[in-house]
């Protein structure tokens, strides 16, 4: 029988699992999507544009929202996914005990300090959002402040390039690609 931390029994079992957590989260975007959604889309971006293979690190993505956003504590993820899987998450997890602004302004100074990996997934999350702010914008978002949100994901990017130059491309076409959309409805 499989080791349920390896490979694809691992992804399948962080999948359920964040499934699960996130059962009753929507997305924020007009279309208020499945929130397992965009964790599905992290790991599929990392796979598929970052040429990622390595369990930990796709795990990690699906899971990278558990700790912040549900009831999920360090504890038992790392019961459930082991020393590594909950390390990464820890990485990229925001402390929601801090103001939003306080919040974003850490996601930049810390980006250089976050392990090779961890910048990957956030960089990947960070793909995953603007495709949504451009695409399925929350509907009491003005053009102007999804520019904003694509201004300050550029910037918390800039603090982790030098990990995966695949990533880093595909975040810059969907940068571009972004803004010649919300700039194109803008009115007037």
């Amino acid at each position: 029988m499989p080791d349920p931390g390896d490979g694809t029994v691992g992804i399948l079992k962080a999948l359920k699992f964040a499934a699960d957590k996130h059962s009753t989260q929507r997305r924020k975007g007009r279309e208020a999507s499945p929130y397992i959604n965009h964790l599905i889309e992290v790991a599929e971006i990392l796979s598929r544009v970052g040429t990622i293979t390595d369990p930990a690190t796709l795990q990690a993505a699906i899971l990278h929202d558990t700790i912040e956003d549900t009831t999920t504590t360090t504890d038992e993820l790392e019961s459930h996914f082991g020393t590594e899987v909950r390390r990464l998450v820890e990485e990229v997890t925001d402390d929601k005990s801090l103001p939003k602004l306080e919040r974003k302004r850490l996601q930049i100074e810390h980006g250089p300090h976050l392990s090779i990996r961890a910048k990957q997934i956030k960089m990947a999350d960070k793909i995953s959002n603007i495709r949504d702010v451009t695409h399925s914008p929350p509907s009491h978002w003005p053009w102007q402040r999804r520019l904003e949100y694509l201004d300050w994901a550029e910037q918390v990017v800039a603090s982790l390039r030098g990990c995966n130059s695949q990533l880093e491309e595909f975040f810059d076409e969907t940068l571009r690609e972004g803004r010649r959309i919300i700039l194109g409805q803008k009115p007037g």
